[in-house]
C-alpha cells in the first residue's frame, strides 16, 4: 500500500479525532491536510501509519486549540461547535461512544477541559487508543496521560447529560416539532417542549438573533418559534430535517437553497430540552452556500413587522 493509500484509508479517523478536539469542521480539515503534507515528506515510513498519523493530527489540533481558546473567550454571544452533518469514521464496536462524543452537549463539555485533557479524553475514551500511543501523541509520560484521563473523565461525567439511544423515537419527535413549527401550531409545540426548555443561538455577532440572551421556558420558546415561522416561510424559507452531530435537527434554507442556520435538538424523556441554533455564517460554509440572513430579516420585517435583534416575545 502506498503512503497516499494508507493516508486515505485513515483520513476518516484523523478527521474525527481533529473535529472532536477542535469542534470545527474547517479547522479539522486543515489539520488533516497538514498531517498529509508532513506524512508525504517523511523519508522513513513509520512502523504504524495509524499511530504516526494520529499522533501528528492530535499535536496539530492541540496547537490550533490553544490559539482558538483565546479567540473563543472574546467571541460575541454563545459559542457552539460547527455543525457536523456526517461523521466519516465508523466503528461498530464503539458506535455508542462515537455518537455520544460528537453531540453538541458533549462537545460543549469538552470545551471546559484543557487542550491536553481534551486530546487525551478523545483518544482514550472515544477511540480506545492505548496510553502508550497517547503518550507519544501528546508528548507526555504514560503516567501523566493516565492522570489527565482521570481528570477529564471526572469533569465529563459530572456535566454529562443523560443519554438516550432511541434514535427512531427522537426522529419522530423532531418531525412532529418541525411540522408544528411550519404550521404555527402553538399547542403542539407546547406539548413537545420541556418546561425548562432553552433556545439559544450562536451568531458570533455576524448574524441576526431573535433574542440575544436566548429564550427559556416553553412559553417564551413557543412564542419565539410562532413569531419566527410566518415571516420565514413567507420569504420562501424551507426546513430540511437532518441528523446533525448525531442528533435530530434541521438545516434552514432560503428560497434559493442557501443556508440560513442549523438547528440541533436535545431530547430527553419525550421532550425537547434545548434548541441550539448555529447562525454564524463562518460556521456554515461547509454545509453549502450561505444566505444573507440580514437581508432576509429585513424582508421579513418589511412584510411582517419582524424586528431585527429583538425578542419577538416582547411587545
Amino acid at each position: 500500500m502506498t503512503p497516499a493509500e494508507e493516508f486515505e484509508e485513515l483520513r476518516p479517523l484523523l478527521f474525527s479525532i481533529a473535529y472532536r478536539i477542535l469542534g470545527s469542521v474547517s479547522e479539522a480539515e486543515d489539520a488533516v491536510q497538514e498531517t498529509w503534507l508532513r506524512y508525504e515528506a517523511v523519508v522513513d515510513r513509520p512502523a504504524s501509519a495509524k499511530a504516526y498519523l494520529s499522533a501528528v493530527v492530535t499535536r496539530l489540533s492541540i496547537d490550533v486549540l490553544r490559539s482558538a481558546r483565546a479567540r473563543r473567550e472574546e467571541y460575541v454571544g454563545a459559542w457552539f461547535p460547527e455543525p457536523l452533518l456526517s461523521d466519516p469514521y465508523d466503528d461498530p464496536e464503539r458506535s455508542a461512544e462515537l455518537a455520544d462524543s460528537v453531540s453538541m452537549a458533549a462537545l460543549l463539555l469538552l470545551e471546559r477541559l484543557s487542550p491536553l485533557e481534551r486530546a487525551v479524553f478523545v483518544l482514550r475514551e472515544v477511540f480506545g487508543f492505548t496510553f502508550g500511543d497517547i503518550a507519544t501523541a501528546v508528548g507526555r509520560s504514560e503516567v501523566a496521560c493516565r492522570q489527565l484521563a482521570v481528570r477529564a473523565r471526572r469533569h465529563m461525567d459530572a456535566g454529562r447529560p443523560r443519554f438516550e439511544a432511541d434514535r427512531h423515537e427522537h426522529e419522530e419527535l423532531a418531525e412532529r416539532f418541525f411540522d408544528a413549527f411550519r404550521e404555527g401550531d402553538v399547542d403542539a409545540l407546547r406539548e413537545l417542549l420541556a418546561a425548562d426548555v432553552q433556545m439559544v443561538g450562536d451568531g458570533g455577532g455576524k448574524a441576526p438573533l431573535w433574542s440575544k440572551g436566548g429564550a427559556f421556558g416553553f412559553d417564551k420558546v413557543a412564542a419565539m418559534l410562532i413569531a419566527f415561522a410566518p415571516p420565514f416561510l413567507f420569504i420562501g424559507g424551507t426546513v430540511e430535517a437532518r441528523e446533525i452531530n448525531g442528533q435530530p435537527g434541521a438545516i434552514f434554507r432560503d428560497r434559493d437553497g442557501k443556508v440560513f442556520s442549523a438547528w440541533v435538538l436535545d431530547i430527553l424523556e419525550g421532550r425537547i430540552q434545548a434548541i441550539r441554533t448555529v447562525l454564524n455564517p463562518d460556521k456554515l460554509g461547509h454545509v453549502g452556500p450561505v444566505a444573507d440572513a440580514w437581508a432576509a430579516v429585513r424582508a421579513a420585517r418589511n412584510t411582517h413587522g419582524f424586528p431585527v435583534d429583538a425578542d419577538p416575545t416582547q411587545p
